[in-house]
Order: structure tokens, then sequence, then C-alpha cells
């Protein structure tokens, strides 16, 4: 499954490729593209065509050491368990050749806190990209699985093309707001997760429209919700769960901080304001949800930039929620 070390050249992921592993058996492709009939199932020729192109390997990469985190910390504070458990699980893969297995991860809490957030400066932080899978717009269960190609407009599902389509055979696969998944009585949207979620079967993961076995076992899973209730507890049991507060006001006033500098630095029109911003303008973005502040912030930037002004003044804020109500902080 495993074959020499190797660095990829992107210089910018700063992560040693641990090992290469396989994803699929090359053979068993071959296989069912030569029991195809002629001049049918055009998709699925060109699906295993393509995976025979590619072929099996992909990069499993893992960090170089324990990262250092202290970043991270300072920018998701209200996420300090959650970062300490990959912490963990980082530091179990080091100086072995074992890869970097991370026990799936529940995200739970209020809406605007930053939960897809933060699964995005994760999926950074170990290097193998983020794939979003928004469970509000599933319509069906093949979404993650893949449809049968005896269906018309049928094909793979996010797993299959994560690891297929991709570079990597450990992405970050984020499952986004889980508890809206629509569940009706032909489609179970979460029924792929019984056999992902769990290591050993994920190993052998077939999608339903391939019908080829796919290695899904090194995917690195983390899911959001608002409210565990809706989530069968067969799959909450094969979880982490961690609870996200919202953040404290002086939390809150970080985040804000640290978007204010991280804007500026992005930007080359950053040069036009000041390094530090007000007092009262970290006041004002402190009463809002983190997923909120963002967009306040080139709101202000935008609006400071139109009146001549070199910082963002209050004023230059949106009003918040316009009449919704105030995130709620702890004390």
């Amino acid at each position: 499954m495993d074959s020499n070390s190797l660095v990829p050249h992107t210089a910018s992921l700063r992560l040693p490729v641990a090992q290469m592993r396989s994803v699929f058996d090359r053979s068993e492709v071959e296989r069912k593209l030569a029991k195809l009939p002629e001049r049918e199932h055009e998709n699925l020729r060109s699906t295993y065509q393509r995976m025979l192109d590619r072929g099996p390997e992909r990069f499993q990469v893992k960090p170089y050491g324990v990262p250092d985190m202290t970043d991270l910390y300072t920018l998701l504070p209200n996420f300090t368990a959650v970062l300490d458990d990959v912490k963990r699980h980082v530091a179990l893969s080091q100086d072995c050749r074992d890869g970097l297995e991370v026990t799936p991860i529940l995200l739970l809490g209020a809406p605007g806190i930053g939960k897809t957030h933060f699964a995005k400066k994760l999926a950074d932080l170990l290097g193998t990209g983020m794939n979003l899978v928004p469970m509000s717009s599933m319509t069906a269960g093949w979404l993650l699985s893949g449809s049968s190609s005896q269906w018309k407009g049928a094909k793979p599902g996010k797993v299959f093309e994560a690891l297929i389509e991709g570079q990597y055979a450990n992405p970050v696969i984020v499952v986004d707001e889980i508890d809206k998944a629509s569940v009706d009585a032909q489609y179970d949207p979460l029924g792929a997760l019984y056999t992902l979620l769990e290591h050993d079967t994920a190993g052998h993961f077939t999608d339903e429209f391939a019908e080829v076995p796919i290695d899904a076992s090194q995917v690195i899973w983390i899911t959001t919700a608002n409210d565990p209730r809706s989530i069968p507890d067969p799959i909450l049991n094969r979880m982490n769960v961690f609870e996200i507060q919202a953040p404290t006001l002086e939390q809150a006033r970080s985040i804000a901080y640290n978007l204010y500098q991280g804007i500026r630095g992005e930007h080359d029109w950053g040069k036009h304001f000041n390094p530090e911003p007000f007092s009262d303008v970290l006041d004002t973005l402190a009463e809002m949800p983190p997923r909120e502040m963002r967009r306040a912030l080139m709101t202000g930037f935008g609006n400071a930039r139109l009146a001549s002004h070199g910082s963002i003044q209050a004023e230059d804020l949106p009003k918040h929620g316009h009449g919704k109500s105030r995130i709620g902080f702890l004390q």
C-alpha cells in the first residue's frame, strides 16, 4: 500500500509527504471496464478510464513534527478543546510510518460561531485541502455515496471524487450541518456515514456509481451541527463530539482584532489603513457572531476608504443584525 517517502513541490504546504498510498485496485477497475458492453454506459466507461489514467497512488501527508498551532489557538479561542485533540493525534503519528489518523469530529454549536471556518483552518494546517458537503442542500443520499449508473444523470459521490480526482489519500471532508439532512423513506443521506466513519469498513467503501471498492480509511472527517437530536445515535457514537461555546466578550474582541490584521495584511489596499483598529471598532465587532465579523470589516474598510479615513470608524461598520438577536456571550 505504501512506498518510499516523498516531498511535494508545493512549498506553501510546508508538510512532507509521509508516503504514497493506493486508494483502489487497478486490476479491479480493468476488470470492470472490460465487462462493460460496447457503446453503452459511456459515463461509467469514462470514469474507469480516468481512474486508470490517473493511477491509484495518492499522497498521504502528515505534519513534520507537531506544528506550532499558536496562531490557530489565537484565531479560534473557543475551539481550544478541538485543537488539543488534533494535536494529540498529530503527536501519535510522529516518528513512525503510520499516517495521521484523526477520530471523526463533530463540532456542535449555534450558527455563526465559526465551525466551518475552523474546518477550513484545520484543512490548511494539515495541507490536504478541504471538500465541503453541505447537508442542508442534499436532496438524496447519493451525494456522499454516488448514484447507480443505471439511473439517468448518475454520477459518483463526493467521497469518490475527493479520492479519485484529488491528490491525497487523506483529504479533509467537511459534512456541514449534518443535522439538516432531509431523510425520507427512500433515501438516507447519512447512510454512507455508517461505513465511512468506521476506520475498518471505510477501507473498502464502494461508491454506488463506480461499484469499485476504494480506500477511504484515511479521510479526515469533520462534521458540524446546531442540534444533535436529529443525528442518529450510531453516527454520534462514531465521532468525538465537541460543544463549541460562543466566544466570551474578550475572545470576541481578540477574534475581531485578528480578522482586522488578517484582512489588512492580505490586501495591497491594506497599506492605506492604520495597523491597529480603534477600541470602539472592536467593541462593535465583538457584538457580532464571528461569521458576520469579516463581512462587517470589509464593509467598514470600503466605507472608510470612500470617506478617506486612515482607520475604520465605528460608524463605518454596518449595524449588527438589523433587529436580529445578539450573540450570547460567556462571562
